[in-house]
């Protein structure tokens, strides 16, 4: 019998950080997140999809991580974990995690040894060059932050590669063993009751840029949907891939890899629409759109924890929405995204912002919620990079908004931080 869950879903997106705090210390937790579980039964959530909550020196909002089998003691225990998974499935939500295994953090006790000793299993579980090649501008993931994908280390005498930040140097997914740790991974959270996982950065992680003679790791999607398969017949992989109509059959297969992804082309287009006040680009969104498997599916979303990413549009087809919706400098980011959340890009106008929901929740596939959203929230455009958009979620008109009883001072602080 089929278990196609995810197509009939309403997935929500929410950081543990970010979303509720229960004791005061200025930082959302997990026990916070327990206790809104009502909340997001009454919207209709039936998935939720959580940022990194594993421990991380915060480098990149979570995404470096330092332990895979743990989570941050800012955000709670283990047990406050398996308490949060209990609750959920007593509501009949389930719950999706970020599988960050492109890279780790530079303090992860694996790179620690890595740059300490040639000799360690761990050095070869990145990838390490004397004498990089020149890095090409479209390497560069986020422009004007990085000028380079290799990264010296002086312990280890050698450049790393890395796709994102220099504090997160990319593995090397052509090392069996590597590929191993990733299935330790994948089971651990399953057997905690996880019902599946998004990959961060997928085509960075099959990418064999920078790995000598490296075998063909599109099918290592395959293989991480078999052990999946093998340990929870229902689980999904939601892969986080931004790429051309023509590279999209990579992530599904033949229904034999990832059974999700993000739609960012339709996004790009939905936003190309509104700017111009026609659906002609929305039309147009879809038909690029190819063909996938019958068990695929779409992930459908207006906007997301990152910048609204236009790269998939052309310049002048940019600069029409910039001009829409981020004619400030300061509201744009990386050269081809946009780093505000959709209320005030569209003046506030109640009319406008359901229409939007309206088409999210008409087009096919499963839509996403970003949380906040349900509510209309804004974005604090003082804050550096994609932190505007990552503010707290506001419960009320109380103090910090409801979310937390800290100073104000200590709140700032941690938002600076995230």
């Amino acid at each position: 019998m089929r278990n196609w869950w995810y197509k009939n879903a309403i997935f929500y997106s929410l950081d543990v950080e970010t979303f509720i705090d229960s004791d005061g210390d200025g930082i959302g937790d997990f026990q916070g997140l327990t206790s809104r579980l009502d909340y997001l039964s009454a919207l209709g959530i039936t998935c939720l999809w959580l940022l990194p909550f594993y421990p991380s020196p915060n480098r990149d909002n979570g995404y470096d991580v330092m332990d895979y089998y743990n989570i941050d003691p800012r955000l709670g225990t283990l047990g406050d974990f398996v308490e949060f998974m209990h609750q959920a499935r007593e509501r009949g939500i389930r719950v999706m995690i970020d599988l960050v295994v492109n890279h780790t953090s530079n303090l992860h006790p694996w790179f620690q040894a890595a740059r300490s000793d040639k000799n360690s299993k761990y050095y070869h579980y990145y990838v390490w060059v004397e004498n990089p090649p020149a890095t090409q501008p479209e390497q560069i993931s986020f422009p004007g932050e990085q000028e380079s994908i290799w990264e010296y280390d002086e312990k280890a005498g050698a450049y790393y590669l890395h796709h994102f930040y220099k504090e997160q140097p990319d593995l090397n997914i052509a090392n069996p063993e590597v590929q191993e740790e990733i299935r330790k991974i994948m089971g651990f959270w399953l057997q905690l009751g996880v019902s599946g996982f998004r990959i961060d950065a997928a085509p960075f992680l099959i990418n064999p840029l920078g790995i000598p003679e490296s075998p063909n790791l599109e099918s290592f999607l395959r293989e991480m949907r078999e052990f999946l398969m093998s340990r929870r017949g229902d689980a999904v992989l939601l892969a986080e891939a931004n790429v051309p109509p023509e590279k999209i059959p990579v992530y599904f297969g033949n229904g034999d890899r990832c059974q999700m992804l993000f739609n960012f082309l339709l996004n790009q287009h939905i936003f190309l629409a509104l700017a111009r006040k026609d659906s002609q680009a929305l039309r147009e969104g879809l038909k690029i759109l190819p063909d996938i498997p019958q068990i695929g599916q779409w992930l459908n979303f207006v906007r997301h924890h990152d910048e609204l990413t236009l790269d998939g549009l052309s310049k002048s087809e940019q600069e029409e929405i910039f001009q829409a919706f981020a004619p400030e400098k300061n509201m744009q980011i990386f050269g081809h995204g946009i780093r505000r959340r959709l209320p005030p890009m569209l003046g506030g106008d109640r009319r406008r912002i359901e229409l939007a929901y309206s088409l999210l929740f008409s087009l096919p596939g499963t839509p996403l919620l970003r949380y906040g959203e349900e509510i209309g929230m804004g974005d604090d455009l003082s804050l550096p990079g994609r932190n505007s958009v990552r503010t707290v979620m506001q419960w009320s008109n109380a103090h910090n908004g409801g979310f937390s009883t800290a100073s104000p001072q200590l709140r700032r602080m941690h938002l600076l931080n995230l």
